[in-house]
């Protein structure tokens, strides 16, 4: 007898299976512990994909709680048993194997969800975001269907987009009215030494496409103002802003509060850096934080006070991975918090926003638009 074969019998001996009649998929963790490739057959409403091989290192991931209810399937109901005594084996307390796995279920006539949105292609392209459990098929799938805009092509646009091209976000909005200058090199990363002089969009949406030839890019070769600004930031899932001045900044976050929708706030200075996100309507705005400009002495731009080349790729990754949690419902996002970075020490520091029920752009109805700050 082989090993195989005397683990699924001391495995079937001992474990409890649960039959499909009597499975409740919206009760505890409903985990399959097939392989990628068998789940065009369907899987079971609410399952968690996670193959046998792997669920001894992700269990924690989705079950932290050693009482967790968990119900394990495959295609016939073996693999399950042995992932149901595996778990057993690990301490899980109230584990069961459905009893003749998926293909029993689908006979019964109950409900699968179909895994088969994604394209072959997607599913190797995406093959490291498909096995985490806080983004499978559906999140990814989330992902292919949002869309994004990234407000300036320049420091922190830079890094924003390339990663969002690479994680599969499918909408990439572009709003900046500048051309590629060669002092821009050191830090706008979506551009290259052949790219001076090209407006920045250009390039940008060139190197989008490389790195992702499925995304579709928006490409706005204008300069955000009081007169264009809901026309350009409407109909996206998060507004990214990747400005370098307060009236644009300003201007952003009351265009957000008409459209009801999320920015990501990033900024840098010299080795500093912050990352925000602003809900309208639910957390502190930009306004809230900055009431005001500061004098222009006080808030040089980088052209005046220069950046640490690497800043805006930290930045702007904060920024990218900011977005990726909204759209996929995972983490905690920056929403009413301000993160600091210092990059000569490497520290981080995260505060609380308090929102202003005076807010002229939150505490009442939205303003309106304009650049004048």
């Amino acid at each position: 007898m082989d090993d195989y074969l005397r683990m699924l019998l001391e495995a079937k001996a001992r474990v409890t299976e649960v039959s499909p009649d009597d499975l409740d998929t919206d009760h505890g963790v409903l985990i399959d512990v097939r392989e990628p490739h068998e789940h065009a057959l369907g899987l079971l409403p609410n399952a968690i994909p996670i193959p046998l091989s792997q669920l001894g290192a992700r269990i924690g991931t989705v079950a932290a709680d050693p009482a967790t209810p968990i119900v394990a399937y495959c295609a016939v109901g073996d693999r399950s048993a042995i992932a149901t005594a595996m778990l057993e084996d690990s301490g899980y307390s109230n584990v069961v194997s459905l009893a003749g796995g998926i293909k029993r279920w689908m006979a019964a006539g109950f409900p699968t969800k179909s895994d088969t949105a994604l394209s072959e292609a997607d599913r190797r392209r995406y093959a490291r975001h498909i096995v985490m459990p806080s983004v499978g098929t559906s999140g990814q799938q989330r992902l292919l269907n949002a869309s994004i805009v990234i407000v300036g092509a320049g420091g922190l646009g830079s890094p924003v987009a390339l990663y969002l091209a690479a994680a599969g976000i499918g909408t990439i909005g572009l709003v900046d009215d500048d051309a590629v200058e060669l002092s821009n090199l050191q830090r706008q990363i979506l551009h290259t030494t052949k790219d001076e002089g090209r407006p920045k969009i250009d390039s940008a949406a060139d190197r989008i496409s490389a790195i992702n030839p499925g995304v579709k890019v928006l490409a706005r070769q204008v300069r955000l103002d009081g007169g264009n600004a809901l026309d350009l930031l409407s109909g996206f899932d998060v507004i990214v802003d990747g400005t370098d001045n307060f009236a644009t900044r300003y201007l952003i976050n009351d265009a957000s509060m008409h459209l009801d929708t999320p920015v990501v706030h990033g900024s840098v200075f010299r080795f500093e850096g912050q990352v925000a996100v602003f809900q309208p309507h639910e957390s502190a705005c930009y306004r809230c934080v900055f009431p005001a400009p500061p004098p222009a002495d006080l808030a040089p731009n980088c052209t005046q006070a220069g950046v640490f080349g690497v800043l805006p790729g930290v930045i702007g990754s904060m920024q990218a991975t900011e977005v990726l949690k909204l759209i996929l419902g995972i983490g905690e996002p920056l929403v009413g918090k301000l993160l600091t970075y210092d990059g000569l020490d490497q520290s981080t520091h995260v505060v609380r926003l308090q929102r202003d029920r005076q807010c002229p752009a939150c505490g009442q109805e939205p303003p309106e638009l304009t650049t004048e700050g």
